[in-house]
């Protein structure tokens, strides 16, 4: 085969990569891109990759883009690693990372995928380009369409949506459609209507933007400097960026950059947690939420399109899945801000929690190297980080006024 073919994960079947293309024609499941290792390994090898600035595209040897085709990019990726001393010492463990993809260039992890996403869309020929959101991916899609000058729609469940991911459409210039629905009907219908409209997808259906997703996990290797850690906690919503990780993961291990891989706990809320369930109840076969329920806006999702990818990754690491409740995800919310000095919205915060859940319960290594994907910036959802603060205290301009407020706290 070529370096790269597009398969479906069930049946095999390979599909023209030079079409849009969503789900196998044959027997309806998911694509991914897959890649040869031998072709790969070669041509990583000769560019020197880790000699290129920290960003996504510094891996361009291993995303399937033809080499002439322009990028679209806002130099996305190279996002920090933080050691976590303190929030580390308060849970008793060794080596405590948090990943945090609030620093990409729109605010979330979106923009890794987006900037794949987008660039083959016009490697494509497409003109319009559109997603169902709750809130980062269309804030992403209509910032990387303006880069490339593509129209964009974004269809958002009514009233689900954080403030500042809303504003961030809006000001790039998209076609913001509310649908009066969840999340999961807003994908349905933008998916049935792709076609029909002439519209691109950039859902995490759309095999392109795990490409540019899975770079995240080499990073992470690169950064601790070529080792992969031993446990990845992530947040999961539609599965899409829990999938990237684990081909990120398997790819670089199978290239032979690193040795292992690790163990990924994917974690959602109680309120919308279909993955956790299933795997709970052993079962083989997806229940989706209908009525998913939680502050954590990102990851509302009670039907997620990628759970096969998804439970795939788990199950292939070594991994598992955890609900965890609103109140944990506040709390790690704001101890990540408190004791680091991460802003990360609650669904950014999701796979504290669920680290905190199993320190806990014991279900962890405590030597371990472990790494939290933070995956948004806390300024996407200000009124949840309003609601749970204290609010100003108010005094004249008066240095008697400003003492006795303070009453000696600062000595």
């Amino acid at each position: 085969m070529d370096q790269f073919e597009l398969k479906c994960i069930e049946c095999g079947q390979v599909h023209d990569m030079d079409k849009p293309a969503y789900a196998c024609a044959k027997c309806g499941n998911l694509l991914e891109v897959v890649l040869d290792p031998e072709v790969s390994k070669e041509r990583l090898a000769k560019a020197s990759h880790l000699r290129r600035p920290a960003s996504v595209w510094r891996y361009r040897e291993l995303i399937p883009i033809g080499r002439s085709s322009h990028i679209y990019s806002m130099s996305e990726g190279g996002t920090p690693l933080i050691k976590c001393d303190q929030l580390g010492a308060d849970l008793g463990l060794k080596d405590l990372r948090i990943k945090f993809e609030g620093m990409n260039p729109t605010g979330s992890f979106k923009d890794r995928g987006m900037t794949v996403g987008i660039t083959k869309a016009k490697e494509l020929g497409m003109t319009v380009a559109a997603c169902a959101s709750t809130g980062n991916t269309s804030a992403s899609l209509a910032a990387y369409a303006g880069l490339a000058g593509l129209k964009c729609v974004v269809l958002i469940p009514e009233g689900k949506v954080g403030l500042g991911k809303l504003a961030q459409a809006m000001m790039h210039g998209a076609l913001v459609v509310s649908v009066k629905g969840n999340f999961d009907q807003a994908l349905e219908l933008v998916m049935s209507a792709a076609d029909r409209l002439g519209m691109y997808v950039l859902n995490s259906v759309n095999p392109f933007r795990i490409e540019g997703q899975k770079t995240a996990a080499y990073e992470v290797c690169d950064q601790l400097g070529g080792k992969s850690p031993d446990y990845l906690y992530i947040p999961v919503g539609n599965g899409g960026n829990s999938a990237a990780y684990w081909k990120g993961f398997a790819e670089y291990e199978e290239l032979g950059v690193v040795s292992g891989h690790p163990a990924i706990r994917g974690i959602q809320a109680e309120g919308a947690a279909p993955v956790a369930r299933m795997l709970k109840d052993k079962s083989a076969v997806l229940t989706p939420v209908k009525n998913p329920d939680t502050v954590a806006t990102a990851i509302r999702i009670g039907n997620p399109a990628n759970w096969k990818k998804t439970v795939r990754a788990l199950k292939e690491s070594g991994g598992g899945a955890s609900a965890v409740t609103d109140q944990l995800i506040l709390k790690a919310q704001r101890a990540m801000a408190t004791r680091e000095g991460i802003f990360a919205e609650p669904a950014g915060a999701a796979a504290l929690a669920g680290l905190m859940k199993d320190v806990e319960l014991g279900n962890v290594d405590t030597s371990a190297t472990i790494v939290c994907v933070s995956t948004g910036h806390g300024l996407k959802d200000p009124d949840i980080a309003v609601s749970q603060s204290a609010k100003p205290h108010t005094i004249g301009p008066s240095i008697k006024e400003l003492e006795k407020l303070l009453g000696g706290r600062l000595r």
